[in-house]
């Protein structure tokens, strides 16, 4: 009797081993099915964003060159100026197409938004030296002025212009600490600018890959202007903003009888057309985004090519 008990309660105890076993394997396998969708739902996200973010690079490339062919400035009131605000694609396809929006039941949401900055409104990091990595100093005392103006340590000035003349010299003594020479703005961090000072610094400065670049004064803030020379001051660079809203420049003998009516301020280092251009781009779709910045050059004869594209991806939303 006793026994047969034994027996039994082997048999649910074996029992229950078992479908502990089975709803254990049924649930791994689950999980790993579940995962193999993710990754795969991940990955086409990935590459229908990339495909869009190379779209709207390319039209943004034909924007400019457009702008390129009827226009020999460049200033706020162009088409390539005004951002474009985070939209459905399903708006341009209905529009491109002539349909209306009732066929796209069941198809995930796409939002794209983007920009187009002109980087000459900026000053340039690279003018701070020549070919031969020399520390140029008319450059340098127009990057102390807009130092001072922002409020931003002197200090770090200076070790990005002396790292970067280290930098950017050919012949170095072996084994020394040379930095590497940066392509981006970001990676000014590389020659001992603070990631803080750089964000006080990115609407008002760049780093292009040529150090001959000229400052737009169609584009270019109040505080770049009145950095840019030692005549000038933050209100007389706001009178020329403010006169240039009303009708942009023509050319920068215009903006020098705005900036300096005596007539003393020389034009050299200014424009009013611009080469180097920065497109931002933002595709959101299925709660993922992705960011993507590229710098474009527009030549004299109209040519507008990818410098480079810089990808930020794998942000979500909550």
């Amino acid at each position: 009797m006793k026994r047969a008990h034994a027996q039994r309660g082997a048999a649910l105890l074996l029992a229950m081993l078992t479908v502990t076993l089975v709803a254990t394997f049924a649930a791994t396998a689950l999980w790993q099915q579940w995962r193999a969708v993710e990754v795969e739902q991940s990955e086409r996200a990935r590459s229908q964003s990339a495909w869009v973010l190379v779209g709207a690079l390319d039209f943004s490339r034909l924007v400019l060159r457009q702008d390129g062919q009827g226009s020999r400035t460049d200033h706020l009131a162009e088409p390539w100026a005004v951002p474009l605000q985070e939209s459905r694609m399903s708006t341009f396809l209905a529009a491109e197409n002539g349909v209306n929006q009732g066929g796209d039941e069941g198809l995930p949401e796409v939002f794209l938004s983007g920009s187009i900055v002109d980087l000459q409104s900026r000053m340039n990091v690279a003018n701070l030296v020549n070919a031969e990595g020399t520390l140029l100093e008319p450059p340098l005392e127009a990057f102390k002025r807009l130092f001072d103006l922002l409020g931003l340590p002197q200090a770090e000035l200076m070790a990005m212009a002396q790292n970067l003349s280290r930098a950017s010299q050919k012949q170095t003594d072996d084994g020394a600490d040379v930095p590497l020479r940066p392509e981006r703005f970001d990676q000014l961090v590389w020659l001992g600018v603070s990631p803080a000072t750089l964000r006080v610094l990115e609407p008002h400065v760049t780093l292009l890959p040529r150090n001959d670049t000229k400052i737009n004064l169609n584009t270019a803030s109040a505080q770049v202007i009145a950095a840019s020379a030692e005549e000038l001051d933050l209100a007389a660079a706001q009178r020329l903003v403010q006169a240039r809203t009303n009708s942009p420049l023509r050319d920068p003998t215009a903006a020098a009888k705005i900036l300096s009516p005596d007539g003393t301020l020389t034009t050299t280092g200014y424009s009013v057309i611009s080469e180097y251009f920065e497109v931002n781009g933002r595709l959101r779709m299925e709660g993922t985004v992705v960011s993507e910045r590229s710098l474009v050059h527009r030549s004299s004869n109209n040519v507008v090519a990818t410098v480079w594209r810089q990808r930020v991806a794998g942000e979500r939303q909550p």
